[in-house]
């Protein structure tokens, strides 16, 4: 008895799905996905461009495919362009926001990469919703904060602290979130979809200085907020390599909060 010739759709859905598995053409897909800025599985600028790429991460993860690899490079790429896009100009300078999770890296140790970018997720998302929702621009993820610029100081500072306290509720297990956040005003150079220079570094260090769920801010944000929207309380011990000897940092809590 003669068998039956397979069907010509099943051939060629076989072929496709051979060669999208062939190792030359998902190692190069995954060259490619590495000269694009950024990783759509850490959140950026928009919860449907993560979906996406978490729907995509997920289509068939047990098998290589150079059309996921296209397709993960295509979210990052539209993600940078969206990033570069919605920067803020001033024309006396920008307010620099860097956050940072405490504790996070030994935690994430032991926690497992699933429960590591479940936490990521839910924390970029809140992140870019305040940032966006004040008029700030996320610059770029980094690991388990942020890097975000604004125009206005003053809604710098109320997207800081809010960002904090949303972070603050945020459930993970074993480990409690807490944020911390410093910002900076100055003139740094901007470069295709990145921010550099001096005043970047100063706003990074003044981060670093910070306690969880504490917002720092040197004296030049203080300077241009409205002394009855904050509280400020000066951080005299503040030291920190690679920043003025003269560089004045404040805690600041905008008075809302406190009523």
């Amino acid at each position: 008895m003669t068998e039956r010739p397979e069907p010509w759709h099943r051939r060629t859905r076989r072929f496709l799905r051979a060669t999208d598995q062939r190792g030359e053409l998902v190692r190069g897909a995954r060259f490619l996905r590495r000269l694009v800025p950024g990783d759509p599985l850490v959140p950026s600028t928009g919860r449907s461009s993560d979906r996406l790429a978490r729907l995509l991460a997920e289509a068939g993860a047990d098998r290589p495919s150079a059309t996921r690899e296209l397709g993960l490079a295509a979210v990052q790429a539209w993600q940078a362009v969206r990033r570069s896009g919605a920067a803020p100009v001033s024309a006396d300078g920008i307010t620099v926001l860097f956050t940072d999770l405490v504790g996070f890296s030994t935690w994430a140790l032991q926690a497992g990469d699933e429960r590591v970018l479940e936490l990521l997720r839910s924390v970029g998302e809140v992140t870019e919703s305040v940032v966006t929702g004040h008029g700030g621009s996320i610059v770029k993820g980094l690991g388990d904060g942020v890097m975000a610029v604004f125009a206005d100081p003053g809604e710098a500072v109320n997207a800081a602290y809010e960002t904090c306290s949303a972070v603050s509720v945020i459930k993970a297990e074993g480990y409690l979130p807490h944020l911390r956040a410093g910002l900076h005003r100055g003139n740094p150079r901007r470069v295709g979809d990145d921010y550099l220079g001096v005043d970047v570094n100063i706003a990074a260090r003044v981060m670093a200085a910070a306690d969880g769920d504490e917002v720092l801010a040197s004296g030049s944000v203080v300077d241009e907020l409205d002394p009855g929207a904050v509280i400020v309380r000066p951080r005299r011990s503040f030291r920190a390599k690679g920043t003025p000897k003269d560089l004045r940092v404040y805690r600041v809590v905008p008075r809302y909060s406190t009523s």
